[in-house]
């Protein structure tokens, strides 16, 4: 803290807090939290609060080093020493290393989402630490599963020589995305926040970025490339699963799976969308005898029903690693793409979700779904006037193309008018014409409202104000486990509670929420009192509340505009009561005080009893709404065991009708 107040005036120096801070960070939870994975990580620790140490007295003399090109090129030239030294003193001596062509620098950023920091790895090419400022290409490498790969362990890897693939003039980013998700949930957020971090301080050429990793890293590239489709020039995932019920061999267990955790393995698996992926280069790989090979053949073979085949390099007699050769044809191929970039405007584009949280592919936007969790596909295909689009439980859409003059939707041709004039509510004013679309009536009509997706609230004016109107919208949609991949601060209740057995089992829950995001997500999750919230929290956060209308004096605000209504006998949804005294409701819903952010009910992130699990099983465990039997501890509650009833809401965030 007293760097940071030392830096105060200097805003460009105090940005570089966070590359000291991680060094801090990574020891500090090792400790705190007891998890040394081995005595040499005594060792290791002590190596990184030395670096700490060095960084924060040469940020304190107004330098930083591993910032410049100079300090890198610094640190390339001991790292050769150092490794010729170790190669002359080996018996017999043996040739010293070949000049890096990258150097490792670790870096650190503030998260958004828990104000924690957070680490990245980066090796700089040296290129460019001899060269120009051009824009230059960047891959990921998405590291594989390893339990013990706490932040001493990744920060330690991270700052030495070497990596997987390190192509000519190119970047390499090594997220870590906080600890062991497969780059889901918070850990996929730390993949855009480490880009975003790493293109403020490097010249990074966004068309040619591509995504890369291996094993658990595989099963997230394949995750990131297909659920983000025109931002990456190649994808190359590698040995990495590719969906829930296949992977854990689940398809004569699936009666003892509650309906809506199925539902939500169409979140992350990459096989309920792999013509996502057609637009860009794949470059998939296996080993021969690796078991997870079966994921890229599952692939394979969904994109052969579209028509599509698929780039799968096989190493001959391999297990779960590259082979040398096959290495060398997979980064050939990906270093071909990358030199081309992403494809900006392809003519055709075809896209699948199940969820509004990924709704863009290229040009096309879905704004608005028919039905949350039933697949959804829209196919786009544009000439120099018009567009032919064709949809599948779509309710309305987008395209950022030049203007057309005529639309086919779903066989139904709309002429696109040269302007809207908007009605007295909107002060009457022309706008230039857009490729707006939404579905009303089963009919498709041009839309000259915002669609959903430009981040503004929908709304209607009623007695000459505006009312919002909740509707499911990209980032507005649930589940419950979406509201922890933004800003969000838990509330605690310092009132009364309607009961006490309710009372006690919410001070519980949020005490294990706190602690499982810490254990898991690696952060430190904001806890407030109810009194302490501010107008800025309300504003800028989701409002993770716990307790009851009684306890919780944010909930008592907002009890009457809530979808499930409760007092200290009865807790009513669609209909239906349960008994207060035994539940407790656990739901998400748009925050009435801010309908562009959420408020969560009672809950965490819903999985911390699958978090040390395999990755697949780190899925969503309960839907938008659920009443939880207070009698069930967290630990228990699996295969729906203490979840009473649960369900999504409409597309109106309304309770649905059974």
């Amino acid at each position: 803290e007293s760097l940071r107040s030392s830096l105060k005036t200097k805003p460009e120096l105090l940005a570089l807090l966070p590359d000291v801070q991680i060094y801090h960070n990574a020891v500090r939870y090792a400790v705190e939290d007891d998890i040394f994975t081995s005595t040499n990580q005594f060792n290791s620790a002590r190596a990184l609060l030395k670096t700490g140490f060095e960084r924060a007295k040469q940020l304190a003399a107004h330098t930083a080093p591993w910032n410049t090109k100079a300090g890198l090129l610094a640190l390339k030239s001991q790292m050769e020493a150092a490794a010729a030294d170790t190669a002359a003193k080996k018996k017999p001596p043996v040739p010293a290393p070949a000049p890096l062509t990258h150097v490792p620098v670790v870096r650190g950023y503030v998260s958004k989402i828990d104000g924690s920091v957070q680490p990245y790895g980066l090796k700089v090419p040296v290129t460019y630490l001899t060269g120009d400022d051009k824009p230059r290409r960047l891959d990921f490498w998405l590291h594989g599963r390893g339990d013990t790969l706490n932040e001493i362990a990744f920060i330690d890897g991270q700052s030495r020589a070497g990596g997987t693939f390190l192509p000519e003039d190119a970047f390499v980013l090594d997220p870590y995305g906080r600890f062991m998700n497969a780059f889901k949930f918070a850990g996929e957020v730390d993949v855009w926040e480490g880009l975003l971090h790493a293109m403020r301080q490097y010249p990074i050429d966004r068309s040619k970025v591509s995504m890369r990793g291996f094993s658990m890293g595989g099963a997230g590239a394949w995750h990131l490339g297909a659920h983000y489709p025109g931002v990456f020039a190649a994808v190359n995932p590698g040995a990495g699963f590719v969906d829930v019920k296949n992977y854990q061999k689940l398809g004569d267990k699936l009666d003892t799976i509650p309906w809506y955790e199925q539902k939500l393995w169409n979140l992350y698996d990459p096989l309920a969308c792999p013509i996502n992926l057609v637009n860009t280069t794949l470059v998939a790989y296996s080993g021969e005898d690796d078991a997870q090979k079966a994921a890229a053949d599952l692939m394979e073979a969904a994109l052969l029903k579209d028509g599509v085949k698929m780039t799968h390099i096989i190493g001959p007699k391999t297990g779960h690693a590259y082979e040398k050769d096959a290495k060398v044809v997979v980064a050939k191929l990906v270093d071909e793409a990358a030199a081309k970039g992403r494809n900006p405007a392809p003519r055709k584009v075809s896209f699948v979700t199940h969820t509004l949280k990924w709704n863009r592919a290229h040009w096309l936007t879905i704004d608005a779904l028919e039905k949350h969790w039933d697949e959804a596909r829209i196919e786009a295909e544009a000439d120099s006037e018009s567009v032919t689009v064709t949809t599948k439980n779509v309710a309305a859409f987008h395209l950022d193309l030049p203007a057309k003059t005529t639309v086919t939707i779903d066989g139904q041709e709309i002429r696109v008018p040269k302007t809207f004039t908007l009605d007295k509510s909107g002060g009457g004013k022309q706008i230039p014409p857009a490729l707006w679309f939404e579905k009303r009536d089963n009919t498709w009509r041009t839309s000259a409202s915002a669609p959903f997706s430009a981040g503004k609230v929908v709304a209607t004016f009623k007695g000459g104000s505006l009312v919002p109107t909740f509707k499911k919208r990209p980032h507005l949609q649930g589940p419950i486990d979406d509201a922890f991949m933004d800003s969000f601060v838990m509330v605690r209740p310092t009132g009364q509670p309607l009961n006490a057995a309710a009372g006690q089992w919410a001070k519980t829950e949020l005490a294990e929420a706190a602690f499982h995001w810490r254990r898991y997500f690696r952060g430190e999750p904001r806890v407030k009192d109810d009194s302490a919230i501010t107008d800025d929290d309300i504003k800028n956060s989701n409002l993770v509340l716990w307790g009851d209308p009684s306890s919780n004096k944010l909930l008592a605000r907002i009890a009457d505009k809530l979808p499930i209504q409760w007092n200290g006998k009865e807790i009513k949804v669609g209909g239906k009561s349960f008994d207060a005294t035994k539940h407790a409701p656990a739901f998400i819903f748009p925050n009435p005080l801010n309908p562009s952010r959420y408020v969560v009910i009672n809950s965490g992130f819903t999985f911390p009893q699958f978090a040390g699990a395999s990755n697949s099983f780190q899925t969503p465990k309960l839907p938008d709404w659920a009443i939880l039997d207070l009698s069930v501890p967290l630990a228990e509650r699996t295969g729906g065991k203490g979840v009473v009833a649960a369900d999504f809401f409409g597309e109106k965030w309304e309770v649905k009708a059974k």
